[in-house]
């Protein structure tokens, strides 16, 4: 199979300036318009998105749970902070992580590589065995949740950026109980819990952080080149 080369077209629908301005546009939105709903075009893009995030081994240890029924929302927001983002998003996306990665996720990637790039599977049981001595065996089997988490806040990035990009807002969400969100959303049993929170929509014409001025550290100060 060919490898794949993105077509440099694309520069002529997104130039490097326009992606500057979608993030210099978003900010963490306090106040969404409860009245307006992301259309389902922008919203499977998103999702795929999410889909095609990068993992560390490609492991892919996270489940998106996108919640759009109002009477599950009005129950999380008091374990929310009562932050009101909860409920009048558009979309509301409780990112999972899984709780520990086994021989058999080890065994479904592979597969999964296998089938999508034509080889036998036993192509690639040096790759299996990396992740078999480093996650499943070795010292950060001991830390896999927070490695989990790692990931899951990489699947967050992607999420804010390709928002903004569609010209879509967001706010990232730490402020809630996870604990709280396993149990009302059935995930205490489960091989997932919840990590953190994306509320996505569009922002409420009042919502007085849209104006503000972004408060980002310099260049100089951040990047170092050696």
């Amino acid at each position: 199979m060919g490898s794949w080369a993105p077509d440099r077209s694309l520069t002529v629908v997104l130039e490097a300036n326009q992606l500057l301005e979608a993030l210099q546009w978003r900010y963490a939105t306090k106040s969404f318009d409860a009245s307006r709903t992301i259309d389902a075009g922008t919203w499977s893009s998103l999702e795929q998105a999410l889909v095609l995030t990068a993992s560390s081994y490609g492991l892919q240890p996270w489940k998106f749970l996108v919640v759009t029924d109002a009477a599950i929302r009005a129950e999380l927001r008091p374990h929310s902070w009562n932050q009101s983002q909860i409920t009048d998003c558009s979309h509301l996306v409780v990112l999972l992580k899984k709780r520990t990665i086994t021989a058999a996720d080890a065994d479904r990637l592979i597969q999964a590589t296998a089938s999508a790039r034509g080889i036998e599977a036993s192509v690639l049981d040096g790759y299996r065995q990396m992740i078999q001595v480093d996650l499943i065996d070795g010292p950060r089997s001991q830390i896999i949740s927070q490695w989990a988490a790692n990931q899951v806040y990489i699947a967050l990035g992607n999420l804010l950026t390709s928002a903004a990009l569609l010209g879509v807002d967001t706010c990232a969400i730490e402020g809630f109980s996870p604990a709280d969100y396993d149990r009302i959303l059935g995930l205490e049993s489960g091989d997932y819990q919840s990590c953190v929170v994306c509320a996505c929509g569009y922002r409420s014409t009042d919502d007085k952080y849209a104006s503000l001025a972004k408060v980002r550290y310099s260049a100089s100060d951040l990047i170092e080149h050696r």
